[in-house]
């Protein structure tokens, strides 16, 4: 029953955000105020990470986040014809200068900006592409926003059980893009330099990119204020050396460098250096910073 309600509530939020797209402030301040705890998490992250006045950068993640909730919501809405109207690109070339090598591309992106429009538009601008995701656990809700993410013609990989299907693409030519930026657990991860701050980064990247050969190219759709539209950015791509360790920190110190361009848009409500070394305390203390 909960799961329903849950399920509801998701579908009439999505519905009103499609014809009022400002009622998404709405939701996201409605998010900050009733789990303050995501705010608090966005603080300590920034504060540790060398960030001096972490509160507006704090603000600026809830404002990203609805400008998020909004365009999601208008998803059906969107076509090849008006899809130009949302999101332009800068630097394609990266991107189909490695996919013309035919070895497959792995698109490393990041909870930056507005990542389900990102490759949404891709498919329509260019082709569609794969997109590793791991499952929401209220299935009614997941199988609405796979159903939404699927409209431009994207295919979806279940992060569960993603390898064979990113190798299959990848050996097709095709391009899959996956989420680097979260948390992981020692067995499955390496420490890697971060903000300054050893963090757990997975592994599964760079050995999938060692073993298909593909190209690695980060991308991202960035907020532009002056535009007042999205950019699918598309960097240089990063070249791998096979050293698994050294290989993840290459590619996490390019997304650094992109989230201290657009910190406000960056996920910090999640605990990226939750894993620490063996026999080292939690960097997050348990109050918010003064």
């Amino acid at each position: 029953m909960a799961g329903l309600l849950e399920f509801c509530i998701a579908r009439i939020a999505i519905a009103l955000t499609a014809v009022f797209p400002s009622l998404s402030n709405g939701i996201a301040k409605l998010l900050d105020l009733l789990v303050p705890r995501l705010r608090r998490i966005a603080l300590q992250n920034l504060t540790m990470a060398g960030f001096s006045n972490p509160q507006p950068i704090a603000d600026g993640i809830f404002v990203s986040i609805a400008r998020l909730l909004a365009t999601f919501a208008r998803l059906p809405r969107l076509t090849p014809q008006n899809i130009s109207s949302l999101i332009r690109y800068d630097g394609l070339d990266n991107f189909t200068a490695a996919l013309a090598r035919g070895r497959g591309v792995l698109v490393a992106t990041a909870h930056l900006g507005n990542w389900e429009l990102s490759a949404f538009a891709h498919a329509w601008m260019t082709a569609p592409m794969h997109i590793v995701v791991r499952p929401i656990d209220n299935r009614r809700i997941d199988a609405l926003v796979e159903r939404y993410r699927g409209l431009s013609g994207n295919h979806i990989i279940e992060k569960k059980d993603a390898a064979r299907g990113i190798l299959k693409a990848l050996k097709a030519g095709d391009a899959v893009g996956i989420l680097i930026d979260q948390n992981t657990t020692l067995d499955q991860g390496v420490f890697i330099e971060f903000f300054g701050k050893k963090a757990c980064a997975g592994t599964a990247f760079a050995k999938l990119a060692h073993h298909s050969g593909a190209a690695v190219v980060p991308g991202f759709a960035l907020w532009s204020a002056e535009e007042q539209c999205y950019i699918l950015r598309f960097y240089p791509e990063i070249p791998m050396s096979g050293d698994v360790a050294e290989d993840t920190q290459r590619v996490h110190s390019q997304l650094e460098s992109v989230i201290r361009q657009y910190p406000d848009q960056w996920l910090w409500i999640h605990r990226r250096w939750k894993t620490r070394p063996p026999g080292e305390p939690s960097l997050l203390a348990s109050r918010s910073p003064p």
